[in-house]
């Protein structure tokens, strides 16, 4: 079989790591693949994939300007010298994410020539990307969601979708994707993808940080969806041998603001808190080892690796759950029992006027992004976030949540008004033991592979048609701005 693999480029990160995997296992499976990108490694790192460069495929702001028609012709010819024919199927990553907007009408036009399609969304415009969704319908719907719908996400036989988990593939269902055409394929989650120096082990150095302090280790680059005010929040209720640590700083400029403004935070109320501790580590497994826990904040995830990592590196995990990410590993035999869902702080302690104007404004903001009635749903986000008189801290902006830490700083007998009030006590070696072997069983490279060889041949086997129907794109909008979904940090 032949598979012509689509993404904008082959920067270090998931997607890339994805189509790595997929080359492993498939070249195993006598497959032949060709990766079509739109830019090289900006590094100049040569990855161990034949890949093939078009323009036309890089980002928005740096594609060649091609007709989408055009685009198609040239990936045509791509694979076809590549692999030495036509691909029986293209295997296209997060096509309909705004980051392209030739791309998808290039897609139409390959399936409308019987060319079958597999189209796997990593991240969805519709979630929290409301200025890529914005051009997508903008410019090539002129603001209708129907016409936006026939391009995003084109029904026929020939054309199939896959998701990275079971919440994901309900809202393409509930939008009209036939369950024949839908696949589930979780990414594979492998100790080789770890840096140079392997996999700690659970017990394999000290697990002090700085001044020996206990270190509780964040691995996340600082985006603003990272919630790095929770970890100020817990650095503020350490103890003497606690030491909290994240491991990079953000590169987008929109999001420095924020993060210097929380180290600035941290450095004025004296917290035991470290920032890009990563940056420059060329041993991260060692800093890894030195940790005595990992800790996860984050307010959304796609796939959800955080949760799966840190017991392949020795290491249990706290911190905030992300339930319609985690149920899927649940379901899987994974464990997470150091997890909160909520992280309650009374409501008493903030404005809460100001807030729910916040929620109003939120709400309002959001749905003239997404051309969409405002409707209840400023009302019914507030309602979910605010329980028995607390408030999801998650939920908050930063403003209310830096007047939260401020008090527990100012106040430690403040935190028996948490709920939780402190970090859950981490998990015995057998318990990250049972942890490793269930992510070993179900996400290996090798199940990853023998999953998308099914998917690729349900994919190929399909008899293309020239009708073509379209997804409901008013569904997946509805599903994914639920208001109860609202945060402010998203906002």
């Amino acid at each position: 079989m032949r598979i012509a693999v689509v993404h904008f480029h082959l920067q270090l990160g998931g997607v890339t790591r994805v189509i790595q995997h997929a080359y492993d296992a498939l070249r195993e499976r006598g497959m032949r693949l060709v990766v079509l990108c739109g830019e090289a490694p900006a590094d100049g790192r040569q990855p161990e994939l034949p890949v093939a460069v078009l323009p036309g495929l890089a980002y928005e702001e740096r594609r060649a300007r091609q007709s989408p028609d055009r685009l198609a012709a040239v990936m045509a010819c791509a694979a076809r010298d590549a692999l030495g024919g036509e691909p029986d199927l293209w295997h296209v990553h997060n096509h309909s994410l705004g980051k392209n907007i030739a791309l998808p009408g290039a897609l139409l036009r390959l399936a409308r020539d019987g060319h079958a399609l597999l189209l796997q969304p990593h991240d969805f415009a519709e979630d929290g990307r409301p200025a890529l969704y914005g051009r997508l319908r903008e410019q090539l719907a002129n603001g209708d969601i129907g016409r936006l719908s026939a391009l995003l996400y084109p029904l026929a036989p020939q054309v199939h979708y896959a998701t990275l988990n079971w919440r994901d593939r309900g809202f393409l269902a509930a939008a009209g994707v036939p369950a024949a055409q839908l696949h589930v394929l979780p990414n594979a989650v492998s100790a080789g993808d770890l840096p140079a120096g392997g996999s700690p082990g659970a017990n394999a150095a000290p697990k002090t940080g700085v001044g020996g302090a206990r270190l509780w280790l964040y691995p996340t680059r600082a985006i603003r969806r990272k919630n790095l005010g929770e970890l100020l929040l817990w650095a503020a209720l350490a103890g003497p041998a606690d030491h909290f640590a994240a491991t990079q700083a953000p590169q987008n400029p929109q999001e420095r603001p924020n993060y210097e403004h929380w180290v600035a935070l941290a450095r004025e109320l004296d917290l035991p808190v470290s920032f890009a501790v990563g940056t420059g580590v060329v041993d991260f497994p060692a800093l890894i080892a030195r940790s005595h826990a990992l800790l996860t904040t984050s307010i959304a995830e796609g796939f959800g690796l955080a949760f799966l990592e840190p017991w392949l590196l020795g290491r249990p995990l706290v911190g905030r759950d992300l339930p319609e990410i985690t149920a899927d590993f649940s379901d899987a035999g994974v464990r997470l029992p150091g997890l909160y869902a909520r992280l309650e702080v009374p409501l008493a302690w903030l404005d809460s006027a100001r807030l729910r104007a916040a929620f109003a404004t939120a709400a309002q903001r959001r749905a003239a992004a997404y051309g969409q009635p405002a409707t209840d749903s400023a009302e019914r986000a507030w309602h979910s976030a605010v329980r028995d008189l607390h408030i999801d801290f998650g939920r908050l902006d930063e403003r209310a949540q830096e007047q939260v830490i401020r008090r527990l700083g100012a106040d430690r007998e403040a935190r028996t008004e948490l709920r939780p009030q402190a970090l859950a006590s981490t998990a015995a070696s057998e318990s990250i033991a049972a942890n490793r072997a269930a992510i070993a069983r179900e996400y290996s490279v090798a199940g990853f592979g023998a999953r998308l060889a099914a998917a690729y041949t349900e994919v190929a086997a399909a008899v293309p048609s020239a009708t073509f129907e379209a997804a409901r794109g008013e569904v997946l909008l509805e599903r994914f701005l639920a208001p109860e979904r609202l945060c402010l940090l998203r906002s």
